[in-house]
């Protein structure tokens, strides 16, 4: 007699829908998926967040417009404009300012110019590009009198720069190691045309400037008969002293051999302007800057050679990463041949998929794995199939149900032989059909045994 709970079994295998095994291809995709899944979100994740894109513009705080300073930005502009970037440039009232904007989180600015030996505070807050010319220190002395140390100026009146100005923190400095105070000489403020019309005047002795000897003002200075620029006969004194100076020599007849301007050779004192960041400037950004000052200060000069700047001549603030990479190996190889957006396109892919690689990879080798077991769970499902079956042979084995077990089992058969499992699986798939031919013999034994 047949069992209720036998019945119910019976009735529950006539209910299974006939459900084929899914195209490996399919099954593929299932074991594969949540790994290609994880790869896309973490290449969108790491496009926008990691390694962001350049931005397209860049703030630079220069010096007056009609400044060497103004020119250069200029020229920064045309190189810059011709690979899609656009210079912001916001004027200030000398380098001074233009550190103080850099290190105010409130300023929107991104790079300045600089002079080295100004960090009084010894900050490494900034990053530096690297110098870009000289910087020379003059002292144009009136009357016919020559000087060759800042030592004979005591009890003389002096104009140490513009209040607050670069060249007065310098001339202080200088006077201050030579000996010279507020108590032993006049010390003046003007600024640089101020000064010139006060030595001419005759309102001051002696006055103290910073420029290129080729500036208009400069060089004017040094064309006048009633002045005459102190030649720093300790000038290696003050060198060791002061790590950022530098000792130049300026020829006689350098500005004007006709007219042999200077008239004498003029032994010099020098800082170097450089070009400082913050830190946070992209990376991209620096070695585009880094291309626009070689192609600006590349040439030689009074007092330079070619090729000599740009150069890591700056004391005051550690050189930036890339400007460091840029002196040893030159622009990133790719800028070298690729448009700008080009080449910074592909560093970032670069830089975003080998580290997504060295995780993925790993992640990656489990597919096949995952792939196999997608195809032996289905192939398994016939089994649990078989294995229904082979219970309720034990269960309800009356006579008129073996009829329904083996047209149960001819229906697996057929399905599993309508089934797409690959070539490698193969295996599988024939042991399967061995197991379906020793349930099927199982069913006739029992149903052709002799009753009673």
């Amino acid at each position: 007699m047949v069992t209720r709970r036998a019945r119910s079994s019976l009735r529950a295998l006539a209910r299974v829908k006939d459900r084929p095994i899914a195209v490996s291809a399919r099954a593929f995709i299932a074991a594969a998926g949540p790994s290609l899944l994880l790869l896309l979100v973490g290449l969108v994740v790491a496009y926008f967040y990691i390694d962001p894109a350049p931005p397209r513009s860049i703030v630079m705080t220069v010096g007056e417009d009609d400044s060497a300073f103004g020119e250069f930005a200029a020229r920064y502009t045309r190189v810059l404009g011709a690979e899609g970037i656009t210079l912001k440039i916001r004027t200030s009232a000398g380098a001074l300012q233009d550190l103080e904007r850099l290190r105010d989180p409130k300023e929107d600015v991104d790079a300045g110019f600089g002079e080295d030996g100004l960090n009084r505070r010894g900050e490494a807050d900034l990053l530096s590009l690297g110098s870009i010319k000289f910087e020379p220190v003059w002292v144009f002395c009136a009357g016919r009198e020559t000087f060759g140390r800042l030592s004979e100026l005591r009890g003389r009146r002096i104009i140490v720069g513009g209040e607050g100005s670069g060249t007065q923190v310098f001339a202080q400095r200088l006077l201050s190691a030579s000996g010279i105070d507020a108590a032993s000489a006049s010390l003046l403020t003007a600024d640089p045309a101020a000064a010139a019309e006060m030595l001419a005047g005759g309102r001051a002795d002696a006055a103290f400037f910073i420029g290129a000897p080729d500036s208009p003002l400069i060089a004017s200075l040094l064309r006048s008969a009633a002045l005459r620029p102190l030649s720093f006969d300790q000038a290696e004194a003050y060198v060791r002293r002061f790590r950022f100076l530098h000792h130049l020599v300026l020829p006689h007849g350098a500005l004007d051999l006709q007219a042999n301007i200077p008239a004498r050779d003029l032994d010099l004192i020098a800082t170097t302007s450089t070009v400082l960041v913050r830190p946070g400037v992209h990376p991209a950004l620096v070695s585009l800057l880094m291309r626009a000052m070689t192609q600006t200060h590349d040439d030689a000069g009074l007092l330079n050679r070619e090729h000599e700047f740009p150069a890591d001549r700056d004391v005051d603030f550690p050189l930036s990463r890339e400007a460091e990479r840029y002196y040893k190996s030159g622009p990133p190889l790719l800028q070298r041949y690729l448009p700008f957006w080009l080449a910074t396109f592909i560093d970032r892919t670069f830089v975003i998929i080998v580290p997504l690689l060295a995780i993925m990879i790993p992640l990656l080798r489990t597919v096949p794995s995952i792939y196999a077991w997608q195809i032996k769970r289905r192939l398994y499902r016939w089994y649990g199939e078989l294995k229904f079956v082979e219970t309720q042979l034990h269960e309800a084995s009356a006579p008129e149900h073996f009829a329904e077990y083996l047209a149960r089992v001819d229906w697996i058969e057929d399905q599993a032989a309508k089934s797409k499992v690959p070539l490698n699986f193969s295996d599988y798939f024939y042991v399967l059909k061995e197991h379906i031919d020793l349930v099927r013999r199982k069913i006739m034994r029992l149903r052709d045994r002799p009753s009673g």
